[in-house]
């Protein structure tokens, strides 16, 4: 699918809901959109972002490493308008 509701997103990228909840909380992933009963959907894009989240930690990085690093691509990506 192109949208993911959370429990979809969660069940794709194999970590509790509870962890996607999280994982928005501090900022590391954001819903895109809304379905019209107001449930937050999350794009291929976030994830791709919890797949690299925990492969990352599985390497030994923690999340503020993570974090960084995603600000780091953010802002590399944005620099090539």
């Amino acid at each position: 699918p192109s949208q993911y509701t959370i429990s979809q997103l969660s069940k794709a990228a194999e970590i509790p809901t509870t962890t996607v909840r999280y994982y928005e909380r501090i900022g590391l992933v954001e819903p895109e959109d809304r379905s019209q009963g107001n449930y937050r959907l999350y794009s291929n894009e976030s994830l791709k972002k919890l797949k690299f989240i925990r492969a990352a930690q599985a390497v030994g990085f923690t999340l503020e490493d993570v974090k960084l690093l995603l600000y780091t691509s953010d802002a590399a990506d944005d620099m090539q308008c």
